[in-house]
This record gives structure tokens, sequence and C-alpha cells, in this order.
């Protein structure tokens, strides 16, 4: 599969609400359609990266307690070299990690320990086109598999509590500036 050329709209057909972009095409007879977006009053972590040379092929480089320095690259099959890691797999990794978190405190605050003690998440995530067609470039789609604990109800609870399912969910904040 090749990326196709992407086809950059203008501005013009975007309304900012908020601190956030919605197209254009969200509007109706009735108003904007609202989606909720999750704000928080206050921080308990915060992370930086930065992204450096060409795009996805160039270089990223987080910073605080456990530095990471990768150098990054389009999967083959998407075009690329596949010769470096991609976005799509540390989003991966970070929402596995963090949705095994979520499960074992859900089983832990449903007295449940043990059932989550030795799960294993795998988180599958999709770059593909959008089945939209006013939406131009790629989207992402992610599936969560959840091995070794047969409890729905904790399950679910996680996917509610996880970061990560709460972004994609209900969204979050985004703002960009300038340097």
């Amino acid at each position: 599969m090749r990326p196709t050329q992407a086809i950059l709209r203008p501005l013009t057909e975007r309304i900012l609400t908020g601190s956030g972009v919605r197209y254009a095409r969200n509007i109706n007879a009735g108003g904007i359609q609202k989606r909720s977006i999750l704000s928080l009053k206050d921080h308990v972590y915060f992370s930086k990266a930065t992204a450096e040379g060409p795009g996805r092929h160039g270089f990223v480089k987080s910073f605080g307690d456990a530095p990471l320095d990768l150098k990054m690259d389009m999967p083959k099959t998407a075009g690329g070299k596949g010769d470096g890691q991609n976005p799509e797999q540390l989003f991966a990794m970070g929402y596995a990690s963090c949705f095994l978190g979520a499960l074992q405190l859900a089983a832990a605050r449903a007295n449940k320990k043990d059932l989550a003690e030795n799960a294993k998440v795998t988180a599958n995530v999709f770059l593909g086109h959008p089945l939209e067609p006013d939406i131009d470039g790629f989207g992402l789609r992610a599936e969560i598999m959840v091995e070794g604990c047969p409890d729905d109800a904790i399950i679910a609870e996680a996917h509610e509590f996880c970061p990560y399912s709460r972004a994609l969910e209900h969204g979050a904040e985004v703002t960009i500036t300038k340097a």
C-alpha cells in the first residue's frame, strides 16, 4: 500500500471551537455536533518529546526520568524503508502498557487483584486512509486484546480509566503554538 498524495484544505473549511479544531462537515442545521473534550484540572506528570529531521523519517527524543532517542521511519508497507520506529508502534506500546496498568488497578479496586496479576494486553494500531471522503491523509484505528482476565466488568472499568482510551473516546485538549 502506497500512501496517496494528501490534498491540503484551506483553513476556511475549519471551525475553531475552544482549543480544538472541528471540520466544517460537523455543522448541521441544528448547530455544531459537540463531542466532549476531557479537560485537566491539574497534572501529575509531564512528558516532552522533540522530533527533528525529515518528518516521519527523522529522529525523535524524549526527555525525563529515562530519556529515549529513536530513529523514525515509515513502515515498508506505507512507503518507507522500515529501518526505524514509527509513531504507530510507539502509540501501541504506550496504549498496551497503560491499559494493563488500568486493568490491574480496576481489579485491585474490585478486590479481585489476582484476576489481572498475570494479564497480558496487546494493542493493535492501524494506520490507514479514512473511509470518510472529506478527510485527507491518514487515520488511526486501535484494537485492545486482553488475555488472562476473564472479568468483563473489570475490563470495561479499565477502558473507562485508561488515559489512552479516554483520549480516543472523549477527545483530548490539544493546543498548537509557534515557538
